[in-house]
């Protein structure tokens, strides 16, 4: 199975908007893998070590740095990394989803599992896209993912909606997207961080997958990005009468 992992602003951090208000600032700031992206490849390591997967290969789309983001996805367990060199940091969701059709078709899979959305973009396309690219069955959303044992070619999917849960049944190859509930990944070991360096890391380039620089070109622009206005310090009343005044000010009653 092929899981993607993406190099994202660690969800830790406080983004700071550039000062020409074209992005975020993204130098000197703390990078690691997607959490949606952790709950995802958590999800492949457990299914290889239950003996239903063979091999989890890793993928990221990026430049040279979205190396270490693989050498981490090895150290949890995936099997070996494969990284789509782009000098571009921030691919769309189409271009991504062009790029990991590419992939699918050379390496042939017969399940692709992906976080739901990136912190970053808040896209959620990537899989459904990817789906569609391929003719594929999706299960987005996916809290809970089994298959059926003595069957091979089949998944079952719950999947989190909004009216509760969902299960579904689809047959193999299929894309499946990792929800928040899914698993709590686990942390790489030290040994295991050391036996990473040893593993195979391969480097493609787009063109090695039928995609060329004009697939991979924006289709959104982003005209301005703002920080939150700061939120006005509250104030502290004395008594009751005191709150209902001012809330009879404000209009709030």
């Amino acid at each position: 199975m092929i899981v993607g992992v993406k190099r994202v602003i660690d969800y830790a951090v406080k983004v700071r908007v550039k000062a020409d208000m074209s992005g975020v600032e993204m130098k000197n700031v703390k990078m690691s893998m997607n959490p949606f992206c952790e709950i995802a490849l958590e999800e492949a390591v457990k299914l290889k070590e239950a003996g239903t997967v063979t091999e989890v290969i890793a993928v990221s789309v990026g430049p040279k740095k979205n190396e270490e983001t693989l050498r981490s996805a090895l150290a949890v367990g995936a099997d070996r990394g494969i990284l789509v060199r782009t000098d571009e940091e921030q691919l769309q969701p189409l271009a991504i989803a062009k790029l990991l059709k590419g992939l699918v078709d050379k390496e042939e899979p017969s399940l692709v599992l992906l976080g739901k959305q990136a912190i970053d973009g808040d896209c959620n396309q990537t899989g459904q896209l990817l789906a569609g690219m391929l003719n594929w069955p999706q299960g987005t959303f996916a809290s809970e993912l089994s298959l059926p044992e003595g069957v091979v070619d089949r998944i079952s999917v719950t999947r989190e909606v909004d009216a509760g849960l969902e299960t579904v049944s689809m047959p193999l190859p299929a894309v499946v997207t990792a929800d928040l509930r899914l698993n709590e990944p686990r942390y790489a070991t030290l040994p295991n961080i050391m036996k990473a360096r040893r593993k195979e890391l391969e480097t493609l380039k787009p063109a090695d997958l039928g995609v060329d620089d004009a697939a991979l070109a924006p289709r959104l622009h982003v005209v301005e990005v703002r920080a939150p206005e700061e939120r006005e310090a509250g104030s502290i009343v004395a008594d009751v009468p005191e709150l209902f005044e001012k809330l009879v000010e404000s209009k709030v009653v």
